[in-house]
């Protein structure tokens, strides 16, 4: 059967500033979060590779850009670094990082691919976090400023921009789980840094719009499908609770302008609803967005709990669910995680039903694979027979979607290059192309081949 998209679909990769540019010290940038974490704790982070040591886009940025034409891209997906455009956080930005993303967007448009660009990819510049990040509301003014310079600087010459990456990530990380700085455990204060989040994407969109800029304005989600075990009654009500804390707590707020009442009352009963001021829902529903990106990776699959929560321990989303194993699931032997493709579907469907056919496209969807060298073939590039397989089944259900009438604009692969992943470094590799660390060698995969043969086609 051939998969044929519409014209002008979106073929493209994102990555980000944080695991991409490199130079974290250099070039008149100030430190983040994951710099200052790296200083205090270098043993939480594989092999102990920090953020300094990434595929170096600062500094190559011609030469992958390139390769991005060379891969079939129309469109390219990164970020501005907070902390290198305005190192402080507020104030004059940096020359020389302004001089930066100008010619890194200039290069973009030069090869042809459309700058995506986004605005914050978990990196909180140290000086921010240090007045208490997204738990301060003046670090949510900081922001709106600085998303205000770069509309200003940039906004003539890109035409999609995006708040947040997956806004989620630094709650549940940050102040949740413990696998991002600050490593605090406190659902009062993670409900209060997604909550300020979402009024600071608020906040910039609202900047956005009275620039009165060419283009649209959206936010990235790591929205997952929260699958119940069984029709019981019990397994639907967990499903629908966890679908509240990791999807709808970001989705509903972005695309319909205010929040879930079911989650608001569950959090103000269990008394962990953050502060409103006045003003704020005005602010919310001004935040709604033109275009929502979609980043999906695996599903979850949740049942009711089959015990009594400890009532002394920390309050978690998995109070109210646990996570279910589904039998006969299909793996990812290399990474560990499901893979579901029919979620993606799902996901569109979704949107056309209950958020009223948002303009969306897939931002992020890939495969990461640990030890992806023992896939070498004879001529040295990686046979990722694997990644081809992976990408050509979620495209097929992307393309079922879009013959059900789901508007989704493109498919983004995460990522062009093999790229430092926050804690995990180069644990697992999800790139088109191999990135070999000790030369800087790129090479090209048997998968980066096989995505620009469909991008120039616009089909398979």
């Amino acid at each position: 059967m051939q998969y044929r998209f519409p014209d002008h679909f979106w073929w493209g990769s994102a990555s980000s500033a944080a695991q991409a540019e490199g130079a974290s010290l250099q070039g008149g940038k100030a430190a983040t979060i994951w710099d200052h974490w790296f200083a205090l704790q270098p043993q939480r982070f594989h092999q102990q590779v920090g953020p300094a040591d990434t595929s170096g886009f600062y500094q190559h940025y011609r030469d992958d850009i390139a390769l991005l034409r060379q891969l079939g891209h129309n469109s390219f997906r990164t970020s501005i670094a907070w902390a290198r455009l305005i190192p402080q956080g507020v104030g004059e930005p940096n020359p020389e990082a302004v001089q930066f993303y100008h010619d890194m967007i200039d290069t973009l448009l030069a090869n042809g691919i459309e700058p995506f660009i986004c605005l914050f990819h978990f990196d909180m510049p140290l000086t921010m976090q240090q007045q208490g990040g997204w738990e301060n509301r003046e670090v949510i003014a900081a922001y709106a400023d600085y998303a205000d310079t770069c509309f200003r600087l940039f906004g003539h010459k890109v035409k999609h921009w995006f708040t947040f990456n997956e806004p989620i990530v630094p709650v549940e990380g940050g102040y949740l789980y413990d696998f991002h700085y600050p490593n605090v455990v406190d659902f009062r204060r993670a409900a209060t840094v997604a909550y300020h989040t979402m009024l600071a994407h608020a906040a910039a969109v609202t900047r956005f719009r009275t620039r009165q800029l060419e283009g649209e304005i959206g936010i990235i989600l790591n929205l997952t499908p929260s699958y119940p075990r069984s029709t019981h009654s019990a397994d639907l009500k967990a499903a629908h609770l966890a679908d509240l804390f990791f999807n709808r707590s970001f989705l509903d707020p972005a695309v319909l302008g205010h929040y879930p009442q079911d989650l608001v009352d569950l959090l103000r009963e269990y008394g962990q609803l953050p502060a409103s001021h006045p003003g704020d829902a005005e602010l919310l529903a001004a935040g709604k967005v033109d275009l929502l990106g979609i980043n999906y990776y695996q599903p979850r699959r949740v049942k009711a709990r089959d015990s009594a929560v400890n009532p002394a321990s920390p309050f978690l989303p998995e109070w109210f669910f646990d996570y279910y194993e589904m039998p006969g699931r299909k793996m990812n032997p290399h990474r560990g995680w499901e893979i579901y493709e029919q979620g993606i579907y799902d996901i569109l469907c979704r949107l056309r039903d209950e958020y009223g056919n948002i303009p969306s496209y897939i931002s992020e969807n890939g495969m990461g694979v640990e030890g992806e060298e023992k896939f070498r073939a004879a001529d040295g590039h990686i046979a990722d027979s694997y990644r081809i397989e992976f990408i050509r089944e979620h495209l097929r259900w992307l393309h079922q979607g879009l013959q059900e009438g789901c508007q989704c604009r493109g498919y983004h692969l995460w990522t062009f290059i093999d790229n430092w992943s926050w804690s995990n470094a180069y644990k697992n590799r999800y790139g088109l192309v191999r990135l070999e660390r000790e030369s800087g060698e790129r090479r090209i995969k048997q998968s980066g081949d096989w995505f620009a043969q469909v991008a120039r086609n616009n089909g398979f």
